[in-house]
């Protein structure tokens, strides 16, 4: 028998998926780049549930350069101090068009277009006095320049306890709005967590009428104690500084993945449940830093079992997928990776995700299903080098005369009725689904 293909959720009760630019093009994408992995999307990936392009920092930019900002950046600003895509490097955004012509073409593609904001207000809006757009106030009465990011200079934070704070974003966002803007990443919001800000930017969404979603970072040391404000007010919030292609780096996210699972949620449409997704980052996969803050133009330097632990990780807990690597020069086994629908129906159908071990070398996780039969189990091994792992079943939740099969080998696996022996290389991972024996499900081992 062959296990019946399963729809994918509609968007609201899934993770986010999507391709952003930063960890291949840093804050230098162009509109042909954004494109170039827009159709790349539509042709290969849309049907596995990938559907959002976003451009990440500093399209305003028209210096931009890689490995670094530029201080006092020229940036592009309208009359109310609002960023507008650079037209050296966004061709169509010229004669006030903004991104408005480039997310009509990604929204044909049937995708959603997305872009990156810093936190607060331009400093050349506030040093030039700008007005803020519908009020009679001005850029430098809103701002709070005491509130700077300290790794970026183009903004100040905003001062909250003046009105027309909550009016420039509410302009911005409103600009973003008509120009088809569909998921916003909000940066500088968590790392010291501006609970004001991130109410502000939400309530613009809100007032804007459009259907966007909200991504908050960087995620670094951001606290639990934070949940009921992060469900209230966004979809998906960083729970890490910047996650790149080390292996140490995607071995903290185990820790706070284990601490975050077991509260990812559905957001509901009809308001009666507050919900959204911890993110572990981007996906640094394929072919990154061609024009990045970190490292040069490389393949992926984690190896393959070190990615497939990544995958597995972010699939059993649940964390939105954002392909960080460029699509169409990335290679075929990187797309592969990203197109295993029976492991993203891990991600897509799984419930009750967590750890349930860790011992030394060993980390086991588990979850269960929508269906309320199938189960999951992800068996990773930290070791730095190969090794025999031997698992309980009950460790792992499954039964002696269930059937086991591993979703990245599309393979059924043997085992004694006890236990579960599992080969695993240095790093290395495997994601099982695990269904009562006479239940519809693949028989096949080489399928």
């Amino acid at each position: 028998m062959t296990r019946p293909a399963r729809p994918i959720p509609e968007r609201h009760l899934r993770p986010p998926m999507g391709w952003n630019s930063w960890d291949c093009y840093g804050t230098t994408v162009t509109e042909e780049e954004v494109l170039a992995n827009a159709v790349f999307m539509h042709d290969h990936m849309l049907a596995h549930g990938w559907d959002t392009v976003v451009v990440d920092i500093q399209w305003y930019e028209p210096t931009a350069r890689a490995h670094g900002y530029n201080p006092d950046a020229p940036l592009i600003l309208d009359d109310h101090g609002r960023q507008l895509p650079a037209p050296n490097r966004f061709l169509s955004a010229t004669d006030g068009a903004g991104f408005g012509p480039l997310a009509e073409r990604v929204h044909q593609l049937g995708l959603r277009f997305g872009l990156h904001i810093m936190r607060g207000i331009p400093r050349r809006a506030v040093a030039d006095r700008l007005p803020v757009a519908g009020t009679d106030f001005t850029a430098d009465e809103v701002a709070d320049t005491n509130s700077v990011c300290p790794w970026n200079s183009d903004n100040y934070g905003l001062n909250h306890d003046h009105p027309g704070a909550q009016a420039y974003y509410d302009a911005q966002v409103a600009q973003f709005a008509e120009w088809g803007v569909d998921f916003i990443k909000a940066d500088d919001m968590l790392f010291p967590y501006h609970e004001r800000e991130i109410s502000a930017y939400a309530r613009a969404i809100a007032r804007s009428g459009r259907n966007i979603e909200l991504s908050l970072s960087p995620g670094t040391d951001v606290s639990l104690a934070h949940l009921d404000h992060l469900r209230d007010n966004a979809t998906m919030w960083r729970v890490c500084d910047d996650l790149w292609d080390r292996w140490e780096d995607v071995e903290a996210q185990f820790g706070r993945m284990a601490r975050w699972a077991p509260w990812q949620a559905a957001v509901s449409t009809s308001g009666s449940a507050a919900g959204g997704w911890a993110d572990a980052d981007m996906l640094p996969l394929g072919r990154i830093g061609i024009r990045a803050e970190r490292g040069d133009d490389r393949l992926c330097a984690l190896t393959r079992p070190e990615q497939i632990s990544l995958m597995t990780l972010w699939l059993i807990a649940r964390s939105p997928l954002m392909m960080g690597g460029d699509l169409p020069s990335s290679p075929r086994e990187t797309i592969e990776l990203l197109t295993n629908d029976e492991a993203l129906e891990v991600l897509w159908h799984s419930r009750d995700n967590r750890e349930v071990l860790r011992e030394r070398d060993l980390v086991l996780w588990t979850a269960g299903d929508t269906d309320g039969r199938t189960r999951y189990a992800a068996v990773f091994s930290l070791a730095d080098a190969p090794e025999r792992v031997t698992v309980p079943l009950g460790s792992i939740g499954a039964r002696p005369g269930d059937r086991i099969r591993e979703l990245w080998t599309h393979s059924d696996t043997k085992h004694d009725g006890r236990h579960l022996h599992v080969d695993l290389p240095a790093h290395g991972a495997a994601l099982y689904r695990i269904t009562e024996a006479d239940s519809t499900d693949s028989t096949d081992s080489t399928d």
